[in-house]
């Protein structure tokens, strides 16, 4: 597990900085739209909760909780007319274990809502910084079991399922620190699973970059590339954010995205749009 003093890095209270009156800062990972520890779009290896309690099974046996990690977000997809709304919560059980879920409430202007769930796990399986070098970064593999209740018709499914792979480091020699994360993601999604889930299952990637030029603020750029199947492509998104840590509880952001282009032919996209989220862990 990353030391104490990195595990506050990456909670943007970088090399120890804090406000004069010594309060210290949040930061990632945070819930993303579908509710598991990442940014947006993609999932970070950090599990999520910065904070750990003690508890006990039944059996005696000790368990390090940590404490509930809540992310609301609202996407305006003016392109589209459509406003997305979501709200995820997750906890971390051993520092290893993260369980997560996401509710998606998706509203197109003239059209029926959509409502979507989404339920995560990830396990943590190479700590950041494992022994004792600089150069490794956290490793975590996860899945989501995702729903829809849009008419998805007989060629696609109401349920479908996720696997990711992401690597995550926390780059501290720069002149400001920068976290670099990446992945791969195996996929049947149609938009993220909102439209439904393809028979098959494609690989795709995603990627993020974050710079701190200060305690309480994090600039980044996020791409996930869209999958493809036989019968559907997905777009491309990608964004870029600003978060405002504004005590070690509370972060805002702010993101403009975009979605893909609404008017291709080849593939599904929904434009472009601004993003609000806040994120809050006890």
């Amino acid at each position: 597990m990353a030391t104490t003093i990195q595990r506050s890095l990456i909670r943007g209270a970088v090399a120890g900085l804090v406000l004069g009156a010594g309060v210290s800062f949040a930061g990632v990972p945070l819930n993303n739209l579908q509710g598991v520890g990442g940014i947006a779009f993609n999932p970070l290896a950090y599990p999520a909760g910065q904070n750990a309690e003690e508890g006990k099974d039944e059996g005696g046996l000790h368990l390090a909780l940590s404490r509930p990690q809540l992310g609301a977000w609202y996407v305006s997809l003016g392109d589209v007319n459509v406003d997305w709304v979501a709200g995820g919560v997750a906890e971390t059980i051993g520092q290893r274990l993260e369980l997560s879920y996401g509710y998606e409430l998706i509203a197109p202007d003239g059209g029926d809502n959509i409502h979507k769930q989404n339920y995560g796990a990830k396990v943590l399986l190479v700590p950041e910084n494992a022994g004792g070098t600089k150069l490794v970064p956290a490793i975590a593999v996860g899945g989501l079991w995702k729903t829809t209740d849009a008419e998805t018709g007989d060629a696609f499914d109401d349920a479908g399922w996720d696997a990711y792979l992401v690597a995550t480091k926390l780059i501290t020699e720069l002149p400001r620190p920068v976290l670099l994360s990446g992945g791969l993601l195996y996929t049947d999604e149609l938009v993220t699973g909102v439209f439904g889930h393809d028979d098959d299952h494609d690989l795709t990637w995603f990627g993020n970059v974050d710079v701190l030029p200060f305690s309480w603020l994090a600039l980044g750029f996020e791409y996930k590339d869209g999958a493809g199947y036989d019968d559907f492509q997905n777009a491309s998104y990608w964004d870029a954010h600003a978060a405002w840590f504004v005590n070690r509880n509370l972060t805002l952001v702010a993101a403009y995205v975009n979605a893909g282009d609404e008017n291709d032919t080849e593939e599904v996209g929904l434009g472009d749009g601004v993003v609000f989220s806040l994120q809050y862990a006890f």
